[in-house]
């Protein structure tokens, strides 16, 4: 026990180091060689049956966000991080504005972990709101079994494999040319990969490889087909195999997967009726990478893992540019109502007003002024986002009520002073839309 806990503390040392050299713009040669350690650290520790999901993040130094920005990063990241907890994750050394990655770490059955990231990834995409997206599923053995089959070499796997995963971004025949013309494939292979690339669907198509004559006769193929037929099961019990696809010309570039691979793109809406929806970029990705962990542990254990990474800066811009778009405010503070005054010489009722609220659970503020003009009161909730404001007057004073105002609709309605928390808090209730 004591030794695992010497471990861990050498394991947060290490992530600090590498955290500070990237934060320093250190050389890429010096920040690999620490990263190595730090996994090499994390190897040993080996896997611990309490924790098998964490979350591990890749620092990239810091930049300065405008108050609307880190008001879109703040709900984003809300979003993210509480899927990752309602999913058991453990957070490993992470701040909060870098949380972006899930991985499952572990000797499990095969697919029920891959199954979950899938699902994960699903539930992040939908609460986010940012459109229809697709998810493209593909194994790593089948991509080498049909390179295999088609007369691929070896030494080609890699390259042409690289060409593959442009499919998504230009033609066929854009991508058959690189791969003859450039990568000295012979015009036939490229035409047999081309036969199978060119193909995505759901577990039919699985099940129609399981009995092509040549695929399925490749024991890598065949494991991976077998495996893919397995997470599809899975996936239409987690109700998610709709937004699903198995797309051959998923190739994803890192050579440290192993099974199976995944990308969700969102979906542009067709020019035309009858068209497929095209993919505008990826926004999230992940795979299985079960020899990675092992590489850097001395006594050459294995430790099988399965995980995503949400494309956050992507989903940023994506999300900004929607809210631009719309003409709508980013709330830029929690605040859910502002009390304001309409005459001067209310100081010291706004002072008891916001008191009572704070003291009620209501997240309320007011401006630092004796006397702020009710215009200015009202740009500010406007700027910042504030949902509600309660005004107080001197009629207001005289009869017993707040008049409480909507900023976005600009109703007002007056509520007795002893109905004023309920009634903020009913408006209040409902969970903020992103966009």
């Amino acid at each position: 026990m004591a030794e695992r806990a010497a471990l861990e503390e050498l394991v947060k040392l290490q992530g600090e180091r590498v955290r500070g050299l990237k934060q320093q713009k250190a050389s890429a040669e010096l920040i690999e060689e620490e990263v190595g350690k730090l996994l090499k650290l994390k190897a040993q520790l080996g896997p611990d049956e309490s924790k098998q999901k964490f979350v591990l993040k890749t620092p990239k130094g810091t930049r300065d966000y405008s108050p609307r920005q880190m008001a879109v990063r703040e709900k984003v990241f809300d979003v993210i991080i509480r899927c990752f907890k309602r999913h058991g994750a453990e957070v490993i050394d992470t701040p909060v504005f870098e949380l972006k990655d899930f991985d499952i770490a572990g000797n499990f059955d095969p697919m029920i972990p891959d199954a979950e990231c899938l699902k994960i990834m699903c539930e992040i995409l939908s609460s986010l709101q940012i459109g229809d997206f697709l998810v493209k599923v593909n194994d790593r053995r089948i991509l080498d079994g049909m390179f295999a089959i088609c007369g691929v070499s070896d030494s080609k796997f890699r390259t042409i494999c690289s060409s593959v995963d442009k499919l998504d971004k230009v033609s066929w025949e854009e991508v058959k040319n690189e791969m003859v013309g450039e990568k000295g494939l012979a015009p036939e292979v490229a035409d047999r990969i081309g036969d199978y690339v060119q193909q995505h669907g759901g577990v039919s198509l699985v099940e129609q490889l399981l009995q092509d004559p040549k695929l399925s006769q490749n024991k890598q193929a065949l494991e991976g087909l077998g495996d893919l037929k397995l997470l599809f099961e899975y996936l239409t019990l987690f109700g998610i195999d709709d937004k699903i696809s198995f797309d051959l010309s998923l190739a994803r570039g890192l050579d440290y997967y192993t099974g199976v691979i995944y990308e969700a793109v969102l979906l542009q809406t067709p020019a035309q009726a009858g068209e497929e929806p095209l993919g505008v970029g990826s926004v999230a990705a992940g795979g299985r990478y079960d020899g990675l962990v092992g590489m850097f542990d001395p006594k050459g254990r294995k430790v099988p893992c399965v995980g995503l990474s949400i494309g956050v800066e992507r989903i940023f811009s994506i999300v900004e540019q929607r809210l631009e778009a719309l003409e709508e405010k980013v709330r830029t503070t929690e605040t859910q109502v502002l009390v304001a005054s309409a005459q001067k010489k209310l100081l010291e009722e706004r002072l008891k007003l916001v008191s009572e609220l704070w003291d009620a659970g209501i997240k309320a503020e007011l401006l630092y002024k004796k006397n702020p003009k009710l215009l200015n009161q009202l740009q500010y909730c406007e700027e910042a986002g504030i949902p509600l404001v309660a005004i107080i007057g001197e009629q207001e004073l005289k009869d017993g009520v707040i008049k409480l105002r909507s900023v976005t609709s600009r109703e007002e309605v007056n509520v007795r002073r002893e109905d004023l928390v309920e009634e903020i808090k009913r408006r209040t209730g409902q969970p903020l839309r992103i966009c």
